[in-house]
């Protein structure tokens, strides 16, 4: 693409420019391109028609006494215009013994680019050997961020009470062909709209998009593999491309602003899984993209021989975020996404990693957290933290502030043992359902703020749960040595699919005990990708590099599983209508009347907390609203006959769901009037709701 120029062709006049915005922010005359490199010695500015292009039309020479203030370089482009493409090539010393790893054959990405484009001769390993990488490298875009028509759309913020996540991936959602929508829409933005109704007609109220921001997909150890899931970024203000329907790079954002617009009209949020514990750039080894070559020793936590990344990520380095430059690109993204893409919050990936400093050591209030929880922008936004690293940082029921929320991965598991039949775990069970008051220990804060789930993306899907005992991970070629071997799953008798109809039958039975679980208990639940369908990985409890059908959605499954499917509709549905659900403050902890919530056993008023217990009953009494609600849970192998409570006068019980009949009758909305026997003798490994209702 030809820029239009003012005078000469191809050349443009420049002047100082400022330090400030960073990246390339557009003005009616001109761009003006600003970026920090405080150690180096000399920077271009490198400008291109098309991505390929083994030269730039225009090197635009920085001055280091006009163009630099401070450690800022800076130009203006005077009559450039939006959807220039561009990079940046910086001089100086290449010492890595002493954190310094400049290198001017290397056209460097702009860690501000709004837009980033690869090209069909894209190299990683152009960026990783000697030479130059100019024809092989991904280059900015300048956009022009306010040229979008948002037809009066603002983001959402539902608060988490009423909030049900859902965590899909661009691609993997609508790559499928069988996803019934055309063909060359499948994998982008663009069909992640086409699917909004299915997602909406669900009753989620957001979805928790993993990673978007502009990664490699060559990132990986086998050419014959994909780095699919993304968590590795190369830009953090950009959309990843490769998830476009149109190529143009000047479509990028606004591909992307179509779908969050589409999901905001559906009434759902749109949070980002965001990656700002490490790069793509990976160890001492790997390639110069763009941090390395601008300023390696601020952006990156180096080992006590500087020549080394620190590794906290499990990725091969660490940035370093409460380093102060790191922490304005990780704010002004953040703003970014939520003043010009519209986005409702983040989950950040390995949020631990971001309370340690410079050297790696944890921190009682580490700045970049702070300032997260209590910038004005970012007042409104969710933000959750994944709240550990690989690093031996395990922070669940700890995190810094008031407003973070965490994913509860102390939830997963114990739900995840008590149901399958584990010793000693109805405590951990009680507790978990209850909010896990006992692991956060603030009987003021919103239990909402506990993230729960049963599976994500990493790991086993909730059918392999239920399907496999061990992991079988063999398509990664890492000989089945990769991913976690800590599953908490059974297969019921027999590994991976079953013939055995009893089999089968308690394995949909358990799949419908861990959606009444996670979308009855305290706290937002997250739902994963393809669960209410039974999606499969066959085994794949790391499925990072399977960009196939290992890992997309299989949309033959909606209707083999219609079934399923209905019962977890009609279970969001119970949670949406029910406030007692939703409630911003803890069941167990008393208000003037008492606790909401009363423990039993199979006997009324004697929960048995003992360690072979696998069983456990509750009553939940909403007095605002004059509901009551009897919860029976059967984790035994065997039968289990439940004393029930009296009724008050003139009422009487009603089955809302009992997850061992067939749908339709597992759950019914209006609840089917029992009996009043007393007692109600629940099946192996089921589940029973009751609500009084009138007789």
């Amino acid at each position: 693409m030809k820029p239009k120029t003012g005078g000469l062709e191809n050349t443009y006049e420049t002047s100082a420019g400022k330090s400030y915005p960073l990246g390339a922010t557009v003005y009616p005359n001109g761009v003006n391109f600003s970026i920090f490199s405080k150690n180096s010695e000399k920077v271009e500015l490198c400008l291109f028609h098309e991505v390929d292009d083994a030269t730039p039309f225009q090197v635009i020479p920085l001055d280091s006494t006009k163009n630099k203030s401070f450690y800022y370089w800076h130009v203006f482009v005077k009559d450039l215009k939006p959807d220039t493409l561009y990079g940046y090539k910086v001089y100086g010393e290449y010492n890595p013994s002493k954190g310094y790893r400049f290198d001017g054959n290397k056209l460097l990405l702009d860690p501000y680019a709004r837009a980033v484009v690869k090209g069909k001769n894209y190299s990683r390993a152009a960026a990783t050997l000697p030479g130059d990488n100019t024809p092989y490298a991904m280059k900015g875009v300048v956009i022009d961020p306010y040229n979008y028509d948002w037809e009066g759309d603002e983001p959402l913020y539902h608060p988490y009470a009423k909030s049900i996540i859902y965590e899909l991936h661009v691609k993997g959602f609508t790559k499928r062909p069988n996803s019934g929508i055309e063909e060359d829409m499948n994998g982008t933005y663009t069909g992640l709209v086409e699917k909004v109704p299915y997602l909406k007609d669900l009753g989620i109220t957001a979805v928790e998009l993993m990673p978007v921001f502009q990664f490699d997909e060559t990132e990986v150890h086998m050419p014959s593999l994909k780095n699919y899931w993304g968590y590795s970024p190369l830009a953090f203000f950009a959309p990843h491309s490769s998830y476009c329907y149109c190529n143009e790079p000047h479509v990028i954002a606004d591909e992307f602003r179509d779908m969050v617009k589409a999901f905001h009209k559906a009434g759902i949020e749109v949070i980002l899984d965001v990656v700002f514990n490490h790069t793509s750039e990976g160890n001492h080894a790997g390639p110069v993209f763009s941090l390395k070559g601008l300023e390696n020793s601020f952006y990156y936590i180096l080992a006590d021989n500087p020549e080394y990344f620190a590794d906290f990520s499990g990725c091969g380095n660490t940035l370093n975020t409460n380093q102060y430059i790191v922490r304005r690109l990780i704010i002004d993204a953040l703003k970014r996404w939520v003043t010009e893409m519209h986005v409702d919050g983040f989950r950040f990936d390995l949020a631990s990693v971001m309370s340690r400093d410079e050297h790696g050591n944890p921190m009682d209030n580490p700045p970049i957290l702070w300032e997260i929880e209590s910038h004005p922008v970012l007042s409104r936004a969710k933000i959750i933290a994944e709240a550990w690293d690989t690093g031996g940082l395990y922070q669940v029921g700890s995190f810094i502030g008031d407003k973070w929320a965490e994913w509860n991965g102390k939830y997963r598991d114990d739900i995840r043992k008590f149901l399958r039949g584990d010793d000693g775990m109805v405590k951990p069970f009680a507790s978990s359902i209850a909010g896990s008051l006992e692991l956060y220990k603030k009987p003021f804060r919103d239990p909402n703020r506990s993230i729960n789930f049963i599976t994500c993306h990493d790991g086993f899907t909730l059918n392999d749960l239920v399907s496999n005992n061990n992991k079988h991970n063999e398509a990664n070629g890492e000989g089945n040595r990769d991913g976690s071997n800590d599953n908490f799953s059974s297969n019921y008798g027999v590994e991976g699919p079953a013939d055995n109809p009893d089999i089968e039958a308690t394995r949909l039975r358990q799949i419908k005990n861990f959606f009444t679980i996670l979308l009855l208990s305290q706290g937002t639940p997250m739902i994963s990708m393809g669960d209410e369908v039974r999606r499969t990985q066959h085994g794949n409890n790391n499925a990072y590099c399977q960009d196939n059908e290992i890992s997309w959605f299989d949309w033959d499954k909606v209707e083999e599983n219609r079934q399923l499917l209905e019962f977890v509709k009609d279970l969001i549905q119970f949670r949406k209508d029910h406030p007692i659900f939703q409630l911003e403050k803890y069941w167990a902890v008393p208000d003037s009347e008492g606790p909401n919530i009363l423990w039993h056993g199979i006997k009324l008023n004697q929960p048995d907390w003992s360690h072979y217990s696998h069983s456990i009953a509750y009553t939940l009494q909403d007095r605002e609203n004059d509901c009551l609600f009897h919860f029976m849970i059967n984790a035994y192998w065997e039968p289990l006959q439940f004393e029930l409570p009296e009724n008050r006068e003139g009422k009487n019980w009603r089955r809302i769901l009992d997850t061992y009949l067939s749908h339709p009758d597992d759950i019914r909305k209006n609840g089917e009037l029992l009996v009043h026997k007393g007692f109600y003798e629940l099946k192996p490994r089921s589940v029973v709701v009751l609500e009084e209702g009138k007789i």
